[in-house]
């Protein structure tokens, strides 16, 4: 499945009960209401509990709140329904994703996260 406009693009690909999820371009969505089909990717994404879960975010320039929002909510999700494998992938050239990421471990302590 894939969201894309002209500003972003969000999509997942499934091998061997592996997940990863790209997030590309600039996320400046206004409210809850305008991530929800993004967060239906991501629920759809793990619907099917699989053993790894990689989100990369190395191309993600920009992130407003309620996008870090729904990533933390989606992080506590994978954590509720028991995977343990998941791999947070961003940059650090990115100047939001150092600290915002960091965040995530909090959420899931077990969580790997890899700036590059």
């Amino acid at each position: 499945m894939e969201l894309k406009n002209n500003d972003y693009s969000v999509f997942y690909e499934e091998s061997n009960q592996n997940i990863e999820i790209k997030f590309k371009g600039s996320l400046r969505l206004s409210g809850m209401e305008e991530y929800e089909p993004i967060t239906e990717l991501l629920n759809q994404a793990i619907e099917n509990q699989p053993i790894k879960i990689t989100l990369n975010l190395q191309h993600l320039e920009f992130l407003n709140s309620s996008g870090i929002n729904i990533l933390s909510k989606f992080v506590i999700n994978v954590r509720k329904i028991g995977i343990k494998d998941m791999i947070v992938q961003g940059s650090k050239n990115i100047p939001w994703q150092k600290k915002s990421l960091t965040n995530l471990q909090r959420l899931m302590p077990n969580l790997k996260l890899e700036l590059e």
